[in-house]
């Protein structure tokens, strides 16, 4: 691993050398696309996403439970643990000196009728991407949450967010980014087609594409780009396993704070300040983790009965759901059996209104399911 460590250094010393012009486009995607690789290699093990020992990227065994996940990352005596056991009421230790918490501490709240499963991760350190501090197993976890919040000491330099934030972007999480949007299709041969639907400004070309495929050994593939993207984008869709997950930084201890500090804080964006110790401010991160998950609340009416405000069906859905996406998010089977629905709410023209399985739900609708007749 010592000697992979040190081909990725040799690499990053020389693209800091290396001046960003036109002419050095080509230069520098090739530096980009093999230093992809050798962190792919160094996360995964040799051979990249296919290969690696059983233990090296494995997250901590917590099974998925409620409505949406949640992970607590940051560096140790942050008040993880105790904004865990704030939010959930589940006891985390939580103590004066660092790495109290040495494995992860799953906790369950309700909020709006949703259930959102907490995790408190261990403190993760500068290297953790490469194995440090359990750092690998932390991160692993990490990515198969709905929603990160990064916990800060707000009495602490500004610098440990961005340290977090590269050891997370090495390990291949994207954070408040969505996919690139980006067509790529292998084929048998023919060679590269490459097609531009938009300007591109910000270093990719013809040229750039060709030596960065070259080095993922394709030769033959359809690639046709929809927005303006970066060199690394285009080998973020290439290996195919980024996650894109969005982020809250969540600064905790501001009773520490002066108004002034708290006002300078105030510019950053994704931000809340809270205090977990003395409860300040959890509503407005509650309101601000519903809103990044894009949860919606819809509840179900049996006929003839009121309908069930205590158990909302939630969905995630950046647009507005359809009654389809409703069905299946119930049980797979239901479609097999649909005929229409009565909704009732802000999505209806009238209360209520005979809909088919297209038709797009909003907030708080309630709906009525009708099976075939027979």
């Amino acid at each position: 691993m010592s000697n992979v460590q040190k081909q990725i250094e040799e690499i990053e010393a020389e693209m800091a050398r290396t001046q960003k012009n036109k002419a050095t486009n080509y230069h520098l995607g090739t530096l980009k696309a093999k230093l992809a690789k050798l962190r792919s290699e160094l996360v995964n093990g040799p051979g990249g996403k296919s290969a690696g020992s059983k233990d090296a990227g494995r997250g901590f065994d917590v099974t998925k439970s409620g409505d949406t996940r949640i992970g607590l990352v940051g560096f140790p005596s942050v008040g993880k643990s105790t904004l865990l056991t704030t939010l959930t009421g589940t006891r985390s230790e939580a103590a004066a000196y660092e790495f109290t918490t040495l494995t992860c501490i799953p906790g369950t709240m309700k909020y709006k009728g949703a259930r959102i499963q907490v995790l408190d991760l261990p403190g993760i350190i500068e290297g953790a991407a490469e194995g440090k501090g359990r750092g690998r197993q932390v991160i692993s976890t990490a990515r198969t949450c709905n929603l990160i919040l990064i916990v800060l000491d707000s009495g602490k330099p500004l610098t440990h967010k961005k340290i977090i934030e590269a050891e997370l972007f090495s390990f291949g999480i994207r954070i408040n980014q969505s996919p690139p949007n980006v067509k790529v299709v292998k084929k048998e041969s023919g060679g590269i087609d490459y097609q531009e639907m938009c300007p591109q400004t910000k270093g990719m070309n013809a040229e750039v594409c060709r030596v960065v495929l070259k080095e993922f050994r394709i030769s033959c593939a359809t690639i046709i780009l929809r927005e303006d993207i970066t060199v690394d984008q285009f080998i973020d869709v290439i290996e195919g396993n980024r996650a894109y997950i969005p982020v809250l930084y969540v600064f905790n201890k501001i009773d520490a704070l002066t108004i002034e500090e708290l006002d300078i804080l105030d510019q950053m964006p994704n931000y809340v300040p809270i205090s977990s110790q003395h409860s300040w401010n959890l509503e407005e991160l509650m309101e601000e983790v519903w809103d990044k998950c894009n949860m919606l609340r819809i509840y179900t009416k049996p006929k003839g009965q009121i309908p069930d405000y205590d158990e909302p069906v939630i969905l995630h859905s950046e647009g507005n759901p359809t009654v389809e996406e409703f069905c299946n998010r119930i049980h797979r089977s239901l479609m097999e059996q649909f005929s229409h629905a009565w909704v009732w709410g802000r999505s209806a023209k009238h209360q209520p209104q005979r809909c088919g399985k297209d038709h797009r739900l909003m907030d708080e609708d309630v709906v009525q399911l009708v099976k075939k007749a027979g």
